[in-house]
């Protein structure tokens, strides 16, 4: 340091030293939990040099590839960062960036463009752009999936969907990150675990299987609370073993990597004591069958036999073997007497129940008498759940049922009651006792369905879209003839809430509720895709959407449980395709190749198109209620609320490292109008990038009264609909109306008396003692007192009675006005004949305050004038006059706005981190 010959020098020096130090903590910080960090270092600190983002912008992973400009591909880099899917491409001088934030991105997907087969096309709201060439394309799409998926549900209001608590935090995200929550979503779907399971070790094992006399090659899978094995072959021979159940169950022997001998060995067998696990079966309310033929009972009998003999060979129990067997038990129908046990077991809401052995009794007290919201609703559907059988046609059971479901309602507010939760618990209370029903429902809604029973029912949503890509893949010759799929989609979506209870005759149903509970929502996707198959050449000749409709319902009221009575002569043809056993192992055998891990990827990738259609409607609902307060044109309000959210999003990208000292508030309800909301800064951002009121160094100030006038709750936020009617006023009111707006910028609540002005400007001379004449056009001269009383007179004929009054304006007030119509003229083309014609108002209106407060009663410290008043002050200058009312384009200045806002608003949350 000696070297340099001053302190400033000297200062510059240490402080560029020291940014340096920080940012090389930072790139070895965010590298040192990469597989390979000195590579990933280069690649980070290329992204930042070249985008320019703040150092929470966490890069995850980078790729080579080309992208499309039409027929032209572009050679370069690829980043995928936890906000932005960015591209760099520097060919022959010429360089091409893009920057795409996930919250724009609409649509993820595959496509053959010309001879390449291995496309990925990001959609946006506005265009596409194709990606290629990469060395793993499914790499890269799974991983542009869940980079999407984590950012919108994080940063939209996703109707209830729950992150893991690993990606909340973004700066946390790795590719390894990435790729151990797709496994663990994997493993949680594949055996029906609870959400909050964290997944412990995977390793390759074989497990020895008692009824094959083999070890069976899988995978083993530790959690929190299970151990889980699955063979190679998905579904060939599952195990689920709960770890409070260890010291109880039948001993299982697992080899790892070498076939173990029949020997038992202390490190593979996991328990060494047997037990018989009992459970009670007894119904509250059993459904009985004293309508049924005598073959039902001989069928019954038979069906509880093999149970039975299976029992015997595979184990009872949350642990017993699932193979290829019992599917084929599961697929004939769950007898009865076992189907209570059996859904308990399978859907494991047993070592729930076991867990938790007062609970329920517990919720019944805390929640008695309690209203709600849901209560209401519980109490109107109470009726409706299955009217027609004899167990909710009297008051012991609708009492089960209210208990239930508002028992459910109190356990989880987030969901409360949703329609069709009230369907499930009905059928649940025929088979199980009421404690039981209880948390089959629990797990039914928080595992096995997740997000479909919330206010949006987002997961039943994108298994609709999920459904319409699966009829493309498997059902190729139907989606030729019928190419849009969305109704057929669409008409699924009670089969999927209802598990097919609402559509299918009752028994049939049952059967279908009985492959749910055994193999999740994979049974509910592949019975869905038989039944378009069984219809496909009606369908295929539809001529409306009511007519497929019609197919579909006619057909499903018709599928009949075998033991049921025979089928009408008229539908003796049909016969064969209106048995649900049929049915289900037809959607077996030809759709079994839909498993678990495909349903997973899809639903991810489809979580993103759900949530920006959401997105579009809650746009239009918000332009809806602005557009009858406001005269921006439909377009201009569109482009405004993008700015506007762009703005709200900007910042929870990089919250940590904003300027507030508090993180941004989540999304308001829903649909509403508020759905985004702006603080301070973010709001102060958004009003100097489209004023047309440029105050050079005096718009902060400026911005700061306007964002405390529009901030009427006192919460420190500001609205879409409260931003939308300012720049109404701004852009397309009277000139009345704009100064009448500039006067509520000068008086509280805007202008507090304390509140200092911080802004470099002086404040402008002003005089009372100036000659005050205006010349007229017709050559005559009159005084400024005459024609301000012209004006007023004018101003008073052509006032709105519901005009509600305005605070009288003191001379600092006034003062504080005068300053900021100054700082509006600083550089215009007529900037003295401006300054002049204001030095005249302000003249004119210090002796019209002046007058005000003389009189024996009044001090000088009353000096006051009216809104009426200064308007009629500054509309006795035309050169004023034609200020104000120059017109300015909105759209333009949200055009120039754009790119502005980005970098702007990285920029100075990077200065301030």
């Amino acid at each position: 340091m000696a070297v340099f010959e001053n302190k400033e020098d000297a200062a510059s020096f240490v402080q560029g030293k020291v940014k340096g130090l920080i940012a090389e903590e930072v790139l070895g910080g965010q590298a040192a939990h990469e597989d390979d960090p000195a590579r990933f270092r280069e690649d980070l600190a290329r992204f930042e040099q070249r985008f320019g983002l703040p150092a929470r912008e966490k890069l995850v992973t980078h790729y080579s590839c080309c992208c499309w400009k039409g027929r032209v591909p572009r050679q370069g880099s690829l980043y995928l960062s936890t906000n932005h899917v960015a591209f760099y491409s520097f060919l022959l001088g010429k360089e091409v960036k893009l920057l795409v934030p996930w919250a724009e991105v609409t649509r993820l997907e595959r496509v053959s463009v010309g001879l390449l087969t291995d496309v990925i096309r990001v959609h946006t709201r506005r265009k596409q752009r194709d990606f290629s060439m990469f060395l793993n394309v499914d790499e890269v799409m799974r991983v542009m999936c869940q980079l999407a998926d984590i950012a919108l549900c994080r940063l939209l209001d996703s109707g209830g969907l729950t992150l893991d608590q690993t990606l909340l935090e973004s700066t946390s995200i790795t590719k390894r990150v990435l790729e151990e929550q797709a496994l663990r979503q994997y493993v949680l779907s594949l055996f029906g675990l609870p959400r909050a399971e964290r997944l412990q070790e995977v390793m390759s094992c074989s497990v020895w299987t008692p009824h094959a006399r083999c070890h069976t090659p899988g995978t083993l899978y530790t959690t929190d609370g299970y151990l889980c094995f699955s063979s190679r072959e998905e579904g060939q021979c599952t195990l689920i073993i709960p770890l409070a159940e260890i010291s109880t169950t039948p001993y299982y022997t697992f080899c790892y990597d070498t076939v173990q001998s029949d020997e038992e060995d202390s490190s593979s067998v996991i328990s060494d004591k047997a037990l018989r696990h009992t459970v009670h079966t007894e119904s509250t309310f059993h459904p009985g069958q004293s309508d049924a033929p005598n073959k039902t009972c001989n069928t019954e009998q038979v069906r509880e036999r093999l149970w039975e003999d299976h029992f015997t060979e595979f184990g009872r129990g949350v642990h017993m073997f699932r193979t290829d067997k019992i599917r084929k038990l599961v697929a004939l129908g769950i007898p009865e007497s076992l189907r209570g046990e059996l859904w308990l077991n399978f859907s494991d809401a047993c070592s729930s129940l076991a867990a938790h052995p007062s609970y329920y009794t517990d919720l019944l007290e805390k929640c008695r008498g309690e209203t709600s919201i849901a209560t209401e609703e519980i109490e109107r559907d109470l009726h409706r759940s299955l009217p027609e059988h004899p167990a909710f046609q009297n008051e012991t059971g609708i009492s089960a049922l209210r208990r239930v479901l508002t028992a459910y309602a109190f356990r989880n507010p987030a969901i409360g009651y949703c329609q069709s939760m009230n369907i499930l618990a009905s059928v649940m209370l025929l088979y199980t006792k009421e404690e039981e029903a209880f948390w089959l429902l629990v797990t039914v809604c928080e595992r096995m369905l997740p997000d479909y029973f919330n206010r949006r029912v987002i997961g039943a949503q994108v298994d609709q879209s999920v459904f319409e890509e699966l009829i493309r893949e498997r059902l190729p010759e139907l989606s030729e003839r019928v190419p849009d799929l969305s109704p057929l989609a669409s008409a699924s979506l009670t089969w999927f809430l209802t598990l097919f209870l609402s559509v299918l005759p009752f028994r049939s149903a049952l059967c279908v509720l009985d492959c749910f509970f055994y193999h999740g929502i994979r049974a509910v996707f592949q019975i869905a895709l038989a039944v378009l198959d069984a219809n496909s050449a009606e369908l295929s000749s539809c001529s409306d959407d009511g007519h497929a409709l019609m197919i579909l319902t006619s057909f499903l009221e018709q599928v009949r449980h075998e033991d049921e009575s025979e089928v009408s002569p008229e539908d003796a043809g049909a016969a064969l395709h209106l048995s649900i056993t049929t049915l289900i192992t037809e959607a077996y055998e030809k759709f079994g190749g839909v498993t678990v891990k495909q349903v997973e990827m899809l639903r991810c990738r489809h979580r993103v198109h759900v949530l920006q259609a959401h997105e579009d409607t809650t746009k239009d609902n918000a332009l809806r209620l602005v557009t009858p307060d406001v005269s921006l044109s439909p377009e201009d309000l569109s482009e405004l609320y993008d700015l506007f959210k762009t703005e709200h999003l900007i910042s929870l990208y990089w919250s940590e490292g904003s300027s507030s000292s508090s993180p941004p508030l989540p999304p308001a309800a829903a649909g509403g109008s508020d759905r985004y909301v702006l603080d301070r800064a973010q709001f102060k951002s958004v009003y100097e990038l489209l004023t047309p009121w440029s105050c050079g160094p005096h718009t902060d100030t400026v911005a700061q009264r306007a964002f405390t006038l529009l901030d009427q709750h006192r919460d420190g936020l500001v609205s879409f609909p409260q931003l939308a009617q300012m720049m109404d006023v701004l852009f397309c009111a009277e000139l009345s109306e704009k100064i009448r707006l500039l006067y509520r910028l000068h008086v509280p609540a805007a202008l507090s008396e304390d509140a200092e002005d911080l802004s470099p400007l002086k404040s402008p001379v002003l005089s009372s003692t100036r000659p005050l004449y205006v010349n007229l056009p017709n050559g005559e001269r009159k005084s400024y007192e005459e024609q301000l009383q012209q004006m007023l007179q004018d101003l008073k004929r052509g006032k709105e009675k519901n005009e509600k009054p305005l605070p009288h304006m003191n001379q600092r007030q006034f003062i504080q006005f005068c300053k900021t119509l100054y700082s509006m003229f600083q550089g215009e083309p007529g900037e003295a004949e401006l300054f002049q014609a204001i030095g005249m108002v302000a003249s004119l209106v210090l002796q019209i305050g002046e007058a005000h407060q003389s009189g024996p009663s009044r001090s000088e410290e009353h000096w006051a004038a009216s809104f009426e008043q200064i308007l009629a002050s500054l509309l006795t200058e035309q050169v004023l006059v034609n200020f104000l009312e120059r017109p300015v384009e909105l759209s333009a200045r949200m055009s120039a706005a754009k790119p502005r806002q980005y970098q702007e608003r990285a920029g100075l949350l990077m200065i301030s981190s």
